[in-house]
């Protein structure tokens, strides 16, 4: 999963040009160029946040506080050397794979059927990849087992087994997996739909995995204020406060840093970070927020 930044609009003085674009990676890592060291830094934030939510969004990005507009995520960013950027953020997330054992018209109907939703589905082979979302044995009552405790083993986030309930029930519980519990294997598999035909048992089965689905944890907006930026909420990464200007920035190791008396800071830029190096005392002491390198 990574994140596409576009530079769509440029008022000088900026660095950033419109087309100008770049990749967000989940560890806040970029590759590419949308503006200098402070410009990125908002982009990282809001990049990191939206991984989450899947949401594109118009980010208007200018150095002094402007009235909220329609459509658009406004954020002041007293860095910027006066001019002011718009990106357009764009999150591109890899279609959840989905392993599928059988060669039974259900599980036939699985592989053609899921493709439209935008999921990946193959058969298995020999091993589970590592970024398996889904399992769904329908082989009826051959090579079963094996698979289901490896899926059970992995951690794999849904498991189908399609089987009567007597027999599915049968089946699980011969499993003995170890410590890993069982209650993650679906069975019989899908929802109940009244499904009688292979493609619509197959309809059932990626509806149940579309129902389960983890649900993005949700991206509050942040609020412009002359005192920083504040309100995301953000699974994917931590956060932290520049001791030098108050920007919300990204607590990741790629963001800028400074470790100073065991605590580690971060910044939005290289000019910020410096005035830190040259009186960390004086910032520290005026109640500066940051974040502790173990939660980083």
């Amino acid at each position: 999963p990574y994140v596409h930044a576009r530079v769509v609009l440029a008022e000088r003085p900026t660095s950033a040009k419109p087309g100008d674009e770049a990749l967000v990676l989940p560890d806040g890592s970029m590759e590419g160029f949308v503006g200098g060291d402070c410009a990125e830094s908002t982009v990282r934030a809001q990049s990191l946040a939206l991984l989450d939510s899947g949401d594109s969004l118009l980010l208007r990005i200018t150095p002094e506080p402007e009235e909220a507009l329609s459509g658009v995520l406004s954020v002041h960013n007293p860095c910027l050397s006066g001019g002011t950027l718009e990106i357009f953020l764009e999150p591109r997330r890899p279609a959840p794979l989905v392993v599928v054992q059988g060669e039974t018209p259900i599980a036939r109907a699985l592989l053609v059927i899921g493709k439209a939703l935008g999921y990946e589905l193959v058969p298995h082979s020999d091993s589970l990849p590592a970024d398996v979302a889904a399992v769904i044995v329908a082989s009826h009552g051959r090579d079963e087992s094996e698979l289901l405790r490896a899926a059970v083993t992995a951690g794999v986030p849904y498991i189908g087994l399609v089987a009567s309930p007597k027999r599915g029930a049968a089946v699980v519980s011969a499993l003995n997996p170890g410590d890993h519990p069982v209650t993650a294997i679906h069975t019989p598999a899908g929802l109940d739909i009244g499904a009688r035909t292979p493609e619509e048992i197959a309809l059932s089965i990626l509806a149940d995995i579309v129902a389960r689905r983890p649900r993005p944890t949700g991206r509050t907006a942040m609020l412009d204020s002359a005192d920083g930026l504040h309100g995301i909420d953000v699974r994917t990464a931590t956060e932290a406060t520049d001791p030098v200007c108050g920007m919300t920035v990204a607590a990741v190791d790629s963001s800028l840093h400074l470790d100073h008396d065991g605590t580690r800071y971060y910044f939005c830029g290289s000019g910020c970070l410096r005035a830190f190096a040259a009186d960390p005392g004086s910032l520290v002491a005026a109640g500066a927020v940051s974040s502790d390198p173990s939660n980083a």
